[in-house]
């Protein structure tokens, strides 16, 4: 027989406070791209929140923001988004800074699947930065026909 989920009132308060919860909490409307309700989705006070592949190079190209990708060197070696900065997420967790080209900056954190760049984001947040998760990270990137690139600025991939 079929589990049916618990009626409203036998639900756990913090199930009630996540329906409860505004599904669009989050960064400020920016003025140079229209808004197109994917502004970033706050779960937790000041959590970091997310954002698509195709807004993130927006922001990127504008100079709202700074990508950091978040992969170890190999993986950045062989293909990123055109401009992104690298800093592993090895050398966030050991307190590393960001690169100087980040600072001030809002920070779009991107790795291969979007798991290693959300728990970036959440160091960076509990440290005060504005950060934003690229949700699927480079492989979203690649799989939605944006550009990705080598250090040399040859045609790169995901790995």
């Amino acid at each position: 027989m079929p589990q049916l989920p618990p009626a409203p009132d036998q639900r756990r308060p913090d199930q009630r406070r996540l329906e409860q919860r505004s599904p669009h909490r989050g960064v400020p409307d920016l003025p140079d791209l229209p808004d197109r309700g994917d502004r970033g989705d706050r779960g937790e006070r000041g959590a970091p929140g997310q954002t698509t592949p195709a807004r993130a190079r927006g922001l990127a190209r504008t100079g709202t923001a700074v990508l950091l990708d978040v992969r170890e060197a190999g993986e950045f070696a062989a293909g990123h988004a055109p401009g992104a900065l690298h800093q592993p997420l090895i050398a966030l967790v050991a307190g590393v800074p960001l690169p100087p080209a980040a600072a001030g900056r809002t920070v779009l954190a991107i790795c291969r699947s979007g798991h290693r760049s959300q728990r970036a984001a959440e160091l960076l947040a509990q440290r005060g930065v504005e950060v934003l998760n690229v949700t699927g990270g480079m492989g979203a990137w690649a799989g939605a026909g944006l550009p990705v690139t080598t250090p040399g600025g040859g045609p790169g991939r995901v790995i």
